[in-house]
C-alpha cells in the first residue's frame, strides 16, 4: 500500500511576509518544516497512512518565521503542529501516535504484547539516542556515539518476522529514521564514520526504509544537512 503513494506537489514554504491561512476552518492542517527532523516524523505518518487529502501541509520557513504562527497558531514556536478539531496540538512522537489513532489507513503500532513492550522500550530510548550523537558531533564524533548504533544494531534483531525495529514497518521506525539519515550523512562527511560499518541490520533497515515512498518523499537533500550540520556543530569547535 505505501509503495503505491503518489508524489506530492509540494507548497511552498510560508515566510514573515506570509499571510495566515484561515484558522479552524475545518481544514485540518500539519505546521511543519521540510527539513525538520521532528516534523519529518509526523510527515512520513501522514504519507503512510495515505491521509494527503485529509491532512493538509503547512510549510513554514524557520529562518523566517511568520510572527502570527507564535502569536495565534502555537506559543510554543515549533514545528511540528496538528491543527484538527478545533485545536492545536505539538510535540512530534504525541503527534505520531495521535494521527495513527484518530484517523483511517493502517495502524503504527501492533497489538502483539512482546512488541508493544519492546515499541515502548524503544520509543523511549529515541531522545537518548539522538543527544548521545548530537553531543559526539561536539566531540570525537564516532568514538563516543558508536554505542548508540550498536543498541539500534541490536534492537534490529529481536524480531525475524521482517528488517524492521518491531519485525513490520511500525511508528518506532518513524521515530528513528529522520535522525539516522542524518547522522549517517553528517558522520560520513565530516568523520569519515559509516554507521553500517559492521553493522548489517542496521544497513538492511536503512535500505528498506528508503524503499518506501511514505519516507523518501520527506527526505532532504543532503547537501543542505550537511551545510546544515556544518554550520551548527564545527563552528563550536
Amino acid at each position: 500500500m505505501a509503495s503505491l503513494a503518489a508524489v506530492e506537489n509540494l507548497p511552498p514554504p510560508l515566510n514573515s511576509s506570509a499571510e495566515q491561512p484561515p484558522l479552524f476552518d475545518g481544514t485540518t492542517k500539519l505546521y511543519t518544516c521540510y527539513t525538520c527532523p521532528f516534523a519529518q516524523r509526523v510527515w512520513i505518518t501522514r504519507n503512510y497512512k495515505g491521509l494527503q487529502d485529509k491532512i493538509k501541509l503547512v510549510p513554514l520557513n524557520l529562518q523566517d518565521r511568520p510572527a502570527w504562527y507564535k502569536e495565534k497558531v502555537y506559543p510554543m514556536n515549533k514545528v511540528p503542529a496538528l491543527e484538527h478539531n478545533g485545536k492545536i496540538i505539538g510535540e512530534s512522537l504525541d503527534l505520531v501516535k495521535y494521527v495513527d489513532s484518530n484517523f483511517e489507513g493502517p495502524s503504527l503500532f501492533p497489538e502483539d504484547p512482546e512488541k508493544k513492550k519492546f515499541g515502548k522500550e524503544l520509543w523511549s530510548y529515541v531522545d537518548e539516542f539522538i543527544k548521545i550523537v548530537f553531543t559526539s558531533f561536539k566531540g570525537e564524533g564516532p568514538k563516543e556515539c558508536g554505542p548508540a548504533f550498536d543498541h539500534l544494531e541490536s534492537a534490529l534483531g529481536k524480531f525475524e518476522d521482517g528488517p524492521f525495529f518491531l519485525g513490520q514497518f511500525s511508528g518506532v521506525d518513524i521515530a528513528y529514521i529522520p535522525f539516522v539519515e542524518r547522522f549517517q550523512i553528517f558522520l560520513s562527511e565530516a568523520f569519515k564514520y559509516d554507521i553500517t560499518a559492521g553493522r548489517p541490520k542496521l544497513a538492511a533497515w536503512i535500505e528498506e526504509m528508503n524503499k518506501i515512498d511514505a519516507y523518501k518523499q520527506t527526505k532532504t537533500d543532503p547537501k543542505e544537512l550537511v551545510e546544515f550540520y556544518n554550520k551548527r556543530f564545527t563552528a563550536q569547535q
